[in-house]
């Protein structure tokens, strides 16, 4: 199992559809195998989403690539992420920002995740236990917000603890498939763009989906 070759080659194929270096860079410095459960170790470079328990999922590489890569951080933003899960997403936004507010729903994961993140040195990520209403309003507002669980529309809510100029990336559809969003805040309302289609878990919450 030689994971550095396998990483090199996924490198490599992301940069056919990644154009900022410093989205790959980062990929580069986090190692994807140290958020998956030891049994998957293996797996950690293909670009795949792979199981870490409690029903969710580390999501697929190019995916991670093209959500961070669509906030378009340039290493001064205070950013929210929805759904920690292993923590693998909010590394990679913290070797790319100042600031990472991160929540997850799932105590379990959060506590997981907030230690993997902490034995790695990251003293600007803040996990937190997801409440009712999405996002972080405590930490509000952001330069840029991404959702890592899928909504049945644009959460309002999300939008409103952007600030103007403000980037979200968030999947958005049904319980089985999405579209990826990018959304950016105007003064006047807000700008839409279609990333590719996905599939990603449900985001549970007001303004996503009541339940599990």
């Amino acid at each position: 199992m030689n994971l550095e070759k396998n990483r090199e080659i996924l490198i490599e194929h992301l940069r056919h559809e990644i154009s900022d270096e410093r989205v790959l860079d980062a990929m580069v410095r986090v190692r994807r195998e140290l958020f998956v459960p030891r049994s998957s170790r293996h797996l950690a470079y293909d670009d795949r989403p792979l199981p870490i328990g409690e029903g969710q999922t580390i999501s697929q590489p190019f995916i991670v690539a093209l959500m961070t890569q669509a906030l378009e951080l340039v290493g001064i933003e205070k950013v929210l992420e929805l759904g920690t899960g292993s923590g693998y997403q909010a590394a990679i936004l913290a070797e790319l920002a100042r600031e990472v507010i991160t929540v997850e729903r799932l105590p379990k994961l959060a506590l997981s995740a907030s230690h993997t993140l902490k034995t790695l040195g990251y003293t600007n990520v803040m996990v937190h236990l997801a409440k009712r209403t999405l996002g972080w309003r405590d930490e509000a507002p952001y330069d840029a917000i991404v959702v890592t669980a899928a909504a049945p529309r644009i959460p309002k809510e999300l939008v409103a603890q952007l600030i103007i100029g403000g980037r979200l990336v968030v999947p958005v559809g049904s319980r089985w498939e999405q579209d990826l969003l990018q959304v950016i805040k105007r003064k006047e309302g807000m700008t839409v763009k279609n990333l590719t289609p996905c599939r990603f878990v449900p985001l549970i919450g007001e303004e996503a989906w009541n339940g599990v």
